[in-house]
């Protein structure tokens, strides 16, 4: 057990000064790319300063994407380096064994996937968010996804005018920086799914309390005709004639409309924010929210389960390393190893971007498709590792 605690240490200290390093150099150069980027847009308004700014923002992003990959590089060099000293050697020698190493090594992991964790939920989507916003109001514009008018978002409410619940189709054109919606235009139902109002709004402001304001709006209502206002009925029941309609539509305009809806501005704040790099609690949120409106979730339910399992790759990353270690000075250099371990993380990050859209693409079940990476590497790892320590 002494020369486990001895061997913590010792390691873990060489680890983490070399992870710092590693971690800034992989960052620095993200940020370099993703500043050659936005030099394409910078005009008059969004200037070369708050370009950088807006980069500087989604560093901490950054950092969550790579950590893994700076750990794993970080471990493969210390390993390597132990390996070509005979210091790993003497190691074993002195008693330290496979599992107990692994195990050693998990324990050093726990700190780094804390980081990950704070970085994926707290720090990086905030820094994201604020990172839009600082660009949107640099160019005066606002944001929309989804179809070229905008996102569509289903919404549901109470009235008991309508005998019920009913039922919105909204489609938003945009959303600003202060989280103001623009360019509204709801389609809405009664329970029996007859459309009754079509309602156009230039923007609206969210009060709080699932409460929103309309401003500029316009309203066009279908009401059912009463069988005295459609004229003398024939003596037994007989098809509706298309040229004379049961109902008929009314318009009216008014200023500003308070209105109740589900919608909030974090569920639309996905207008702003990409799915991958939203707050697992925001993810949650819009997943239920899809749910109660019966609308397809399977890419946010992906995006949720990679963000709750990400942290877990640093002890998938730390278990690849391990094999380097009995690997010695005669079985290549250093730089090979390390060379090699960069091209091991980059496969990592590419298979599970590619699992996660294979998944979708194929209706996977979401938490088998955020699992399939991490497992086959493990699997690797484990496999790497009883092959070096039989040989």
């Amino acid at each position: 057990m002494r020369i486990l605690r001895v061997y913590e240490r010792y390691f873990g200290r060489l680890v983490y000064g070399v992870f710092a390093f590693i971690l800034f150099a992989v960052l620095s150069l993200f940020v370099f790319f993703d500043m050659l980027n936005e030099l394409e847009n910078v005009n008059a308004q969004y200037t070369s300063l708050i370009a950088l700014f807006h980069v500087l923002l989604q560093a901490p992003t950054r950092v969550y994407e790579v950590l893994p990959i700076a750990v794993l590089i970080s471990a493969i060099y210390v390993f390597s380096q132990l390996a070509s000293q005979s210091e790993y050697t003497i190691f074993r020698v002195a008693g330290l064994n496979t599992r107990q190493a692994l195990f050693s090594l998990f324990k050093l992991a726990v700190p780094l996937a804390l980081v990950t964790f704070i970085f994926g939920e707290f720090i990086g989507p905030r820094a994201e968010q604020y990172a839009q916003k600082v660009k949107l109001e640099a160019i005066g514009a606002t944001v929309s996804a989804g179809f070229r008018s905008g996102v569509w978002v289903k919404d549901r409410d109470k009235n008991d005018d309508a005998g019920g619940e009913i039922t919105r189709f909204v489609n938003v054109a945009g959303l600003r920086p202060d989280q103001t919606i623009t360019g509204i235009t709801m389609y809405e139902f009664d329970p029996q799914y007859r459309l009754r109002v079509i309602r156009v709004a230039q923007e609206g402001r969210y009060q709080g309390g699932q409460s929103w304001e309309l401003q500029n709006v316009s309203e066009t209502r279908f009401v059912e005709l009463s069988p005295q206002a459609q004229g003398p009925q024939p003596a037994a029941p007989a098809a509706r004639d298309a040229l004379a309609p049961d109902f008929r539509a009314e318009q009216v305009k008014f200023p500003r409309v308070a209105m109740h809806s589900e919608l909030t501005p974090q569920i639309l704040s996905v207008l702003l924010v990409t799915p991958e790099r939203m707050s697992t609690l925001d993810l949650f949120r819009y997943i239920r929210h899809l749910r109660d409106n019966k609308q397809d979730t399977q890419r946010y339910e992906i995006a949720f389960w990679k963000k709750v399992i990400y942290p877990l790759t640093l002890f998938v990353m730390v278990a690849l390393a391990l094999p380097f270690a009995y690997l010695h000075a005669r079985a290549g250099a250093v730089g090979v190893k390390v060379f090699g371990g960069i091209m091991l993380g980059l496969s990592f990050h590419l298979s599970n971007t590619l699992f996660s859209h294979v998944g979708l693409l194929h209706t996977w079940p979401p938490i088998i498709s955020a699992l399939v990476p991490g497992t086959l590497y493990l699997m690797v790892a484990l496999l790497a590792l009883r092959w070096v320590d039989r040989h």
